[in-house]
């Protein structure tokens, strides 16, 4: 974005890039599953026209979840039918590697690599002229600094910034913080060719949500779990869980998979060639650094991305609510000539109210557990709600979902963070179609049925245009219209 109103755009990356879709050391959640949501797909899309397309010539896969996954969830296997949501599955590579592909294409970014920024160069610290000028840099070929109209901070969330700022006289800005413990393991498989694969593979994404059981049970059947499909036929089967140590050893990994409580998840991660070791992630907790709080917030710089806003990654959040913030810096440059305080404060009160959105969604799930630490914990009567209703209400809203489309549509629109979840909650015409579908679950009158037995394969039927919510002339239209 900043391309299209500055001469010059210089990228200094740590890390020396890879010429195609590689990790690298920067980047060590690559290893691991990442959904790009529907907002986010619709963001970088405007920043880079052609991206989608790009990545789905790339090997990416152009799917719908609700078709193209199967979803276990507390009392079974969940009916398979068309949805509103669609989304391209591949893996964090490939997706950067598309993303680095469109940069080279623009003359004005030059991208350096091998450099590390070290500091920041800066006016009165602090003050109402207070002004980030620069950076300091290491390379290979040794050390210096570069003068610039606007710094952007994306060294993500162990950004040195803050510290930095700090230093030059500028407080500290408040943090809001919630860590639930939140540890997740994944591993990297060859599927078997085409002709070779279970007949009862109809599906391509796996989802086993944890159980809501409260006797005893393994705690694999805690784990939320995803066998998740990438480009060149493979899949990166992950599972992860709140509070719980997660196998990090190939034996150990392949014993817990095998432990999942629905059987085909195992059975599915046997079937497949493993061609990667076993990659595990600690650091999960959210951190919201809030410039938007300081009196004078320094100007000349913009924080994206996990440098201000880090989420638990189990949500999925992060590289939508980045590119996001990406709109709203394009949208104030467009109509504002002066990078001064009003603009800084513009950009970050509009960034905070792109950022409400995924980080009231997180904590709607992060602060129902006792062991979860930070600002952000609420009082035990509240956990102890939030924990009693999250995964009963998320079923609710997915068992109704089945049959109002109003109902999956908001669903849809608010975990790809284009609704935010108040606007869902002070919806009277979305609890009214929870309301009606368990009082149609009561008298026996739904028709999509449910809890399919999760020792069993997916059930593979598909029940799209099977359910018409009674008296809803807007369902019913909705259904024509799929």
């Amino acid at each position: 974005m900043l391309a299209r109103y500055f001469d010059e755009v210089i990228v200094l990356e740590r890390d020396h890039l890879p010429p195609d879709a590689q990790h690298r050391r920067g980047v060590p959640q690559s290893k691991h599953p990442h959904f790009l949501l529907d907002s986010g797909r619709r963001a970088i899309g405007e920043i880079f026209p052609g991206f989608e397309s790009a990545l789905v010539a790339a090997g990416g896969m152009l799917l719908m979840p609700s078709m193209d996954a199967a979803y276990c969830e507390n009392d079974g296997w969940s009916a398979r039918q068309s949805g509103s949501m669609t989304m391209v599955y591949s893996s964090r590579v490939l997706i950067e590697r598309v993303l680095r592909d469109k940069v080279r294409e623009m003359p004005a970014i030059e991208i350096r690599e091998g450099v590390t920024v070290t500091g920041l160069h800066r006016g009165p610290g602090g003050t109402a002229h207070g002004r980030v000028e620069g950076v300091d840099f290491r390379a290979g070929d040794g050390s210096g600094y570069i003068v610039a109209d606007l710094v952007v901070d994306a060294l993500g969330r162990g950004s040195s910034v803050t510290d930095w700022l700090r230093a030059a006289g500028w407080p500290a800005p408040p943090e809001r913080t919630l860590d639930a413990k939140v540890t997740y393991t994944s591993r990297w498989y060859d599927l078997p060719p085409a002709d070779r694969r279970p007949r009862s593979w109809w599906w391509r994404h796996l989802v086993i949500t944890p159980t809501q059981d409260t006797g005893d049970h393994p705690e694999e059947h805690d784990f939320l779990s995803n066998f998740f499909p990438i480009e060149g036929d493979r899949a990166i089967v992950c599972m992860g869980a709140w509070g719980i140590r997660m196998p990090h050893e190939i034996d150990t990994f392949e014993a817990a998979a095998d432990r999942v409580r629905a059987k085909a998840f195992g059975q599915a991660t046997r079937a497949c060639v493993p061609i990667s070791e076993v990659h595990l992630t600690r650091s999960t907790g959210n951190k919201w650094r809030r410039y938007d709080l300081l009196d004078r917030p320094p100007l000349g710089l913009v924080c994206i991305g996990d440098s201000i806003c880090a989420f638990n990654p189990f949500y999925a959040q992060g590289m939508s609510s980045a590119a996001r913030s990406a709109l709203v810096l394009d949208d104030l440059l467009r109509h504002r000539a002066a990078l001064d305080a009003d603009f800084v404060r513009e950009f970050l009160a509009r960034q905070k109210k792109s950022l409400d959105v995924p980080w009231m969604l997180a904590m709607a799930r992060d602060q129902a557990y006792d062991f979860a630490t930070g600002t952000e914990t609420v009082a035990p009567w509240r956990r102890r709600l939030a924990a009693r209703l999250s995964w009963p209400v998320f079923n609710a809203i997915n068992a109704a979902s089945r049959e109002d489309p109003y109902v999956e549509r908001t669903f849809a629109q608010v975990f790809n963070l284009d609704k935010s979840l108040r606007e869902m909650t002070t919806d009277p015409r979305f609890w009214f179609g929870i309301a009606r579908y368990r009082l149609r679950q009561r008298l026996g009158r739904t028709v999509i049925p449910s809890g399919f037995d999760d020792q069993q394969d997916p059930p593979g039927t598909d029940y799209t245009g099977h359910a018409r919510t009674a008296g809803s002339p807007t369902a019913g239209t909705a259904l024509a219209g799929d």
